[in-house]
């Protein structure tokens, strides 16, 4: 941990080095605003909570700026849980263990918290800063913007005093966003029944494992594996060709990351021991030839397990199968606003058994085109209503519209030419902010969205780029200084 606090700048580094020790999963924030609330009171500023926990801490403006414009600074405070099966950590109670890898900074089996830990950081530090030139300052933190925009959507009209926000959650260096896409989560029931089994038939475990995962909505260009739609494949064909019943399907965790891993048990005749085998080789074989550029770790494996107690019933069986196959995943459309953003997609996110013989099959959609999210999310809808499944949307949030006129765009884009000498790529990004949700309690902000870069991100491969935070940390400094 030493090596991180060594790193520059040096505040931000210590801050996001104290972050790490404090465990923060998304709707479980206490420690995190209690942190926040002690920090507030140590250094003797202006701070409040607001009901659902967001918190607000103002720092005065230095001196002869106190008539400037008052600048809001925001970060979510929650992070996405994700581990690998083989790692112990409990993200309730233990530090996220963190090191230097190289240009690197990751985490040892988990996801690392930089998003968004290190605007968190980022934040800490412009309040302690005494070197700094600034007008008033307003740091918000946020809660569960991973699991629901919980904190954006309750935010308050009243509680903050700036019309100028600088969100500090963005994964590019050198690029700054001035739009974002709204989502909508789509997720289907099917209720099954248990069957009982002949007990000479041969039980089996698929494992799919290896995929690099990651967000949802940032990397679902990249052409990366679905963990549950390569399971699935393997499943659909041991059911129609080999007589598979199914008795367990877990896959996924998160509807915001692309699938990861995705485990199934089932049972199959002896007879069809030595065909399915030989299938199983094949296909496996041909669906990692196929990912070998984007999933080169892949690895899908196959065992004899424990013999289950009970396989779902053959109809509900061919429902859930046929619908995980059926249902898209991935870009949907590209933008013609935008050309080379994807403009709309969906994530097939999770298929879990639950209780009370339930299996659910958690689905995300984004667009920058609110129709375009309504499509979509209509689209998955259909493909598990056809199968019977039950099928309820979640309220969604609305997307962050590009405003080409932004004042703070404009001051944002100037300093980074500035000090930096390239200009920095304005545009949109495809995963969701909160500055939607804010543009709705604050109908006049000005909004942007820039950080460091971040990799992998809501997946155990998580790792941030130590050269782009010192350019982050400039930037922003830069960028308070100048705001008249």
């Amino acid at each position: 941990m030493k090596e991180i606090k060594d790193l520059q700048p040096k505040k931000v580094w210590e801050y996001f080095d104290e972050i790490l020790k404090v465990p923060r999963p998304s709707k479980k924030e206490g420690k995190m605003i209690e942190f926040l609330l002690d920090f507030g009171k140590k250094h003797g500023l202006e701070t409040q909570r607001d009901e659902i926990g967001n918190v607000v801490i103002r720092k005065p403006a230095t001196k002869g700026r106190e008539n400037y414009k008052t600048v809001i600074l925001q970060s979510h405070i929650d992070m996405v849980c994700e581990k690998n099966t083989d790692t112990v950590h409990d993200f309730e109670k233990d530090p996220i263990q963190a090191y230097v890898d190289g240009d690197w900074v990751t985490a040892k089996g988990t996801t690392l918290g930089a998003d968004d830990g290190i605007g968190v950081a980022a934040e800490l530090a412009v309040l302690t800063a005494d070197d700094i030139e600034h007008g008033p300052i307003e740091c918000l933190f946020t809660v569960d913007e991973e699991t629901g925009l919980t904190g954006a959507f309750a935010l308050q009209s009243g509680f903050l005093k700036g019309n100028t926000l600088l969100n500090l959650d963005s994964e590019d260096e050198g690029e700054l966003f001035i739009g974002c896409a709204g989502g909508i989560d789509t997720v289907a029931n099917f209720k099954y029944k248990k069957e009982k089994f002949p007990e000479k038939l041969i039980s089996y475990k698929i494992s799919v494992t290896g995929l690099k995962g990651g967000h949802s909505g940032d990397e679902i260009d990249k052409g990366l594996g679905n963990s549950n739609k390569i399971l699935n494949r393997i499943l659909w064909k041991g059911m129609n060709d080999f007589k598979l019943r199914l008795n367990n399907f877990d896959g996924g965790n998160l509807r915001n990351a692309i699938p990861r891993e995705a485990f199934a048990v089932f049972v199959i005749p002896p007879k069809k021991k030595e065909g399915f085998e030989a299938f199983f080789e094949k296909i496996s074989a041909e669906i990692k030839y196929e990912l070998q550029i984007t999933e080169p770790n892949l690895t899908i494996t196959l065992e004899p397990t424990d013999y289950p107690s009970f396989v779902i019933d053959k109809k509900t069986q061919k429902k859930l199968l046929n619908s995980l196959y059926a249902c898209p995943h991935g870009v949907i459309e590209m933008s013609q606003r935008m050309p080379g953003m994807v403009e709309t997609s969906t994530n097939l996110a999770s298929v879990k058994f639950k209780g009370k013989n339930f299996i659910e099959i958690t689905t995300s959609q984004r667009s920058d085109v609110n129709s375009g999210k309504e499509n979509i999310a209509a689209m998955v809808n259909s493909v598990f209503t056809l199968a019977g499944a039950k099928v309820e949307h979640s309220d969604g949030y609305p997307g962050w519209t590009p405003n080409p006129d932004s004042e703070i765009m404009k001051l944002t884009r100037d300093m980074y030419k500035k000090l930096f000498g390239v200009e920095p790529v304005v545009r949109s990004i495809h995963a969701g902010l909160e500055c939607g949700l804010f543009l709705e309690k604050y109908p006049d902000m000005d909004m942007i969205s820039f950080g460091p870069t971040l990799r992998m991100v809501h997946s155990p491969d998580e790792k941030i780029n130590i050269q782009t935070v010192q350019k982050f940390w400039d930037l922003l400094v830069e960028v308070l200084k100048n705001i008249k």
